[in-house]
């Protein structure tokens, strides 16, 4: 394998859209001139991959540099992301003519704040309610680019009619613009990630729309395709693949075609690494002009306590959800003290994510603590969306034992509190049988009866549609861990993305990340 090109810079938000606006005919950025700055993604307001968390975090860096008012998220439109979207009407009058004349047309688009860390202004697409343009849109983009689309692609078609939503929208902001006849507008620079957002960057360039534009990769569509086969030997043969035949061989020429055309018609192209970089210049033949470097952008605490403490707290949520999960499991031999959480978390890529690597691992480790003896117990978790009916019955059954044990020690823990104060206040010291009735013992006695159970924790939480086919659990079958009560290392497969509204698991992703002690 050839060196990746490490010459290849790393460039800031400002120093990522001034290079974008300098690409531009009249694109001399003056200073204190900051660009309109949109950012395109299909996982804005849409949690289905790294994504979502790489733009949701990068945002309060990105409106500290740019200001609230010269940045804009874009994405598309699902009912569920009303709960991340305050509603409300532009205060710009550009962007306020400009949805207006949207809506007119029959596009349905809301706008607001993305109720996120620094709040930005979002623009959300609805690609079904615009589903009926399918077909000239489709007809349309092979007569301007060569590139078809079958039908039986949803992902595809629906790239392509969010994709011409959002050119519509660009075309229809410039128009407005010259409309308004805005004094010295900001230069608009429109930044797309991944194929996915494509074909609207494809659209601008080929309408010859005045904005400078920016393609982000973060993982080549083919270079996925090609690393989920055990034969190609990727790395090593990178510079020799035919990649037409290869895209072809994987039926995925047309999305090829659109991340390739994206690729070469942005003004500016960057990737997140340097192996990105380097796989990029072999499947997609373009060289990256900068590396924007992905990362969560973690809080520093100067006080090492405070991190400390939130993790600690954090760590007591994913506690109570394991004594739920692993109710009637937790014995002596387990100590929640000396328990440790690894996680790994992502798109279901089951080879490309190394899940298969992780989930290996895991098992020489818990045969390796078996056999010392080891005190310590590991709880594994598996965050990957995949198809599912709804959540195991057994698990909610856990978090429902739990919760009925917790509320009667509460209870229980309130009244002794009010009969020791009781005692004292008449200058006696309480006796434990005054304390403990036999009520409270009853109660107990329920509570531990129904937390016992005959059967082995549940390795997933939800019922997954066609579950013997599901490369995780397969591998699980295949290693042999079932959460036995003598195994130190315990394995949950959550196939949904976290969700502090969720009745398993209520914590948002940051939240666990900081709760768990290892993630892969």
């Amino acid at each position: 394998m050839s060196e990746p090109d490490t010459d290849i810079p790393i460039a800031s938000t400002s120093d990522l859209l001034a290079a974008a606006s300098s690409r531009l005919a009249d694109g001399v950025v003056t200073e204190g001139k900051l660009p309109m700055t949109f950012e395109i993604a299909w996982e804005v307001c849409n949690k289905v991959g790294g994504i979502h968390t790489v733009i949701k975090t990068k945002v309060p860096q990105t409106i500290s540099e740019l200001g609230e008012e010269h940045y804009c998220c874009i994405g598309p439109y699902f009912p569920r992301a009303r709960a991340d979207v305050e509603e409300m009407e532009p205060s710009c009058p550009v962007m306020a003519a400009t949805l207006s004349t949207l809506r007119e047309a029959g596009v349905h688009a809301v706008y607001g704040r993305w109720l996120i860390d620094g709040a930005p202004k979002v623009l959300l697409l609805d690609v079904k309610a615009s589903w009926g343009r399918a077909d000239e849109w489709k007809q349309d983009l092979w007569t301007q680019t060569g590139i078809g689309c079958p039908w039986e692609d949803e992902e595809a078609n629906n790239a392509i009619v969010f994709g011409y939503l959002t050119a519509w929208f660009f075309g229809e902001y410039l128009h407005q613009q010259l409309l308004q006849e805005v004094e010295d507008p900001p230069k608009i620079v429109a930044h797309f990630h991944e194929w996915l957002a494509g074909v609207g960057l494809i659209l601008t360039r080929i309408r010859k729309l005045k904005l400078a534009t920016i393609f982000t990769t973060h993982a080549t569509l083919l270079g996925r395709y090609l690393c989920a086969d055990p034969k190609c030997d990727f790395y090593n043969n990178l510079p020799y693949f035919d990649v037409d035949k290869e895209a072809g061989d994987r039926q995925i020429y047309h999305r090829y075609c659109i991340e390739r055309g994206s690729c070469h018609s942005a003004h500016v192209f960057t990737t997140v690494s340097h192996i990105t970089a380097y796989e990029a210049e072999h499947l997609l033949k373009r060289k990256a002009d900068v590396i924007t470097p992905n990362g969560l952008n973690v809080v520093k605490f100067s006080a090492l306590h405070e991190f400390q403490n939130l993790h600690a707290n954090s760590k007591a949520k994913i506690h109570k959800f394991v004594q739920g999960h692993f109710y009637g499991h937790i014995g002596p031999e387990w100590d929640l003290d000396k328990t440790l959480y690894f996680f790994t978390a992502g798109r279901y890529e089951f080879v490309n994510k190394g899940c298969d690597l992780y989930l290996e691992s895991l098992a020489r480790l818990n045969h390796m603590l078996k056999q010392t003896a080891s005190d310590i117990t590991v709880v594994a978790f598996v965050i990957m969306p995949a198809k599912t009916n709804n959540f195991n019955v057994e698990a909610l059954r856990g978090q429902a034992v739990v919760k009925n044990l917790t509320d009667a020690v509460k209870g229980i823990q309130a009244k002794i509190g009010a009969k020791m104060l009781e005692s004292v206040t008449r200058g006696e010291l309480p006796q434990t049988d005054d304390l403990f009735d036999a009520v409270d013992k009853l109660k107990l006695k329920r509570g531990l009866l129904g937390a016992q159970r005959d059967t082995l924790p549940p390795v997933v939480t939800h019922n997954l549609v066609d579950d013997n086919k599901d490369d995780v659990l397969e591998c699980i079958r295949r290693i042999h861990l079932f959460n036995d009560k003598y195994d130190r290392v315990k394995v949950i497969f959550h196939p949904e993305f976290l969700n502090p509204s969720s009745p398993l698991l209520p914590l948002d992703y940051e939240e666990f990340v900081r709760g768990c002690h290892l993630g892969v």
